[in-house]
């Protein structure tokens, strides 16, 4: 049976924005599953994610601190549609990074990581898919913020769409 993800991470909220973008949360209320591969910064955000995903696999990023740490793992493991999902905030330099996340993931067939903000989407020799969804809030050097829907089934990731969030005003 398919099952539909959202893809997130870098939220930084209320630093870079006092909300998350309507289209997001939309994405959010459709989704079976929502990953969050971490930086939320307001533990409020964590808990509406709670409320408002059907499943919610999170991690903390380096800008959570204190509580985050207490209620969520550096590494997230899940097993969703046939499919092995690892969720971590940091992978290191993009310069060896699938053979280097191959290493270290061995038993996974989605890696989904944050942190740069900037989105990403590579397979490693091994077969490890790498997964960035970029920030919804924060776009850094990017045109627009992102954010990321795909679907598992039968072992198979697909229809996988990075998300465009225009600008705020």
């Amino acid at each position: 049976m398919p099952v539909s993800l959202v893809f997130t991470s870098d939220t930084h909220v209320p630093r870079r924005a006092r909300e998350l973008p309507h289209s997001l949360w939309a994405a959010i209320a459709e989704a079976d599953v929502v990953v969050h591969a971490g930086d939320w910064v307001d533990l409020a955000l964590l808990d509406l994610f709670e409320a408002r995903s059907r499943r919610l696999v999170a991690v903390y990023g380096n800008n959570d601190h204190g509580d985050f740490r207490r209620r969520l793992p550096e590494v997230a493991r899940a097993e969703i549609a046939g499919m092995r999902f690892a969720v971590v905030h940091e992978t290191g330099d993009a310069k060896g990074r699938e053979l280097r996340c191959a290493a270290r993931f061995p038993d996974t067939d989605v890696l989904v990581f944050g942190h740069s903000h900037i989105p990403w989407d590579t397979t490693a020799p091994s077969g490890l898919r790498l997964l960035n969804p970029g920030s919804p809030t924060d776009r850094r050097r990017q045109p627009h913020g992102t954010f990321v829907t795909a679907v598992a089934d039968g072992g198979e990731l697909r229809d996988v769409v990075f998300h465009a969030v225009p600008a705020r005003p």
